[in-house]
Parts: C-alpha cells; sequence; structure tokens
C-alpha cells in the first residue's frame, strides 16, 4: 500500500504532473528499485532512506522480499522531489506524508504546510531576483568597460 492509497478520498490529491510515457499501465506497474532509480535518478539507498523515514512507508513487496514500486509511487517520488527543490525540510516533507496518510481531515493542516513553502519560495525567487539583477549590473559594467579599452586601443 502506498502513501497515496492509504487515504479513502473521493477527490484525488494530485501530486505530480503529467504521467511518463513509459510506463505501464495501471495494474501492470510492478517497478524494482533499480527502475526507479532510472526513472527518479534517485539511488537506491535514497529511496530506501525515504522509506526508513516514513516518506515512502508503504512499499509494496514481492514474495522474495523485492521492493516493487507502483505509478502511484512514482507520482509520490515526484512531488517529494519537488517539495525537495522548494528547500521543503525533511521533517515538513515527512509530517507532509504523515497528514496525508491521516485522511482528508487534515486538509486544512496540509494547505497551511503548502502556502507556508510556497512563501518562502516566493521569497527566494524574490531573492534570486535582486542577485540576476546585481549580476546583470555587472556584466554590463564589463561589457562597457571592455568595449571602451578596445575603443582607446583603436
Amino acid at each position: 500500500m502506498t502513501v497515496m492509497e492509504t487515504t479513502s478520498t473521493t477527490r484525488t490529491d494530485s501530486c505530480a504532473g503529467p504521467r511518463q510515457v513509459d510506463r505501464r499501465p495501471d495494474g501492470q506497474d510492478k517497478y524494482t528499485i533499480s527502475e526507479v532509480v532510472a526513472f527518479t535518478g534517485l539511488t537506491a539507498h535514497t529511496l530506501r532512506w525515504y522509506e526508513r523515514i516514513g516518506l515512502m512507508p508503504h512499499i509494496d513487496r514481492s514474495h522474495t522480499g523485492q521492493r516493487r514500486y507502483s505509478n502511484r509511487d512514482l507520482d509520490w517520488l515526484d512531488l517529494v522531489g519537488k517539495l525537495r527543490l522548494t528547500g521543503m525540510a525533511v521533517a515538513d516533507m515527512v509530517r507532509y506524508a504523515e497528514l496525508v496518510r491521516e485522511g482528508d481531515h487534515t486538509y486544512g493542516d496540509r494547505f497551511e504546510l503548502l502556502k507556508a513553502t510556497r512563501q518562502d519560495v516566493l521569497s527566494r525567487i524574490a531573492e534570486l531576483q535582486d542577485t540576476l539583477a546585481v549580476l546583470d549590473r555587472k556584466i554590463n559594467f564589463y561589457a562597457d568597460a571592455g568595449h571602451a579599452l578596445a575603443s582607446e586601443r583603436s
């Protein structure tokens, strides 16, 4: 059972972008850890760590004990990757996963967590835009200075 399957919601919490075209159809979507490594770029160590800390606590296993990931697991990993890119703390990602597993009554808490993360991202974007403006000024200065020096030499 996956994180997303532990909740019984009538509305789906779409946690990822569009499906990748090379995925297997639902029902035939049993991926090994090495296949998930290829899909996601994560290491097997990271996938096992995610399982240990509660980000992926319900990965199905084969009769021999090998992990078997589903399309929903890949969708969840896509969301986790996006949350990592936002700079969200691992503890907050684990908390979000716990809230998803707890069910619909946690929508408000999930909303607040994601809203706070969004605000952090917007703040970082503003900082990066300021930094980009400084770089652009410096680049323009050196471009102009280079042209001036070239003109003086001719």
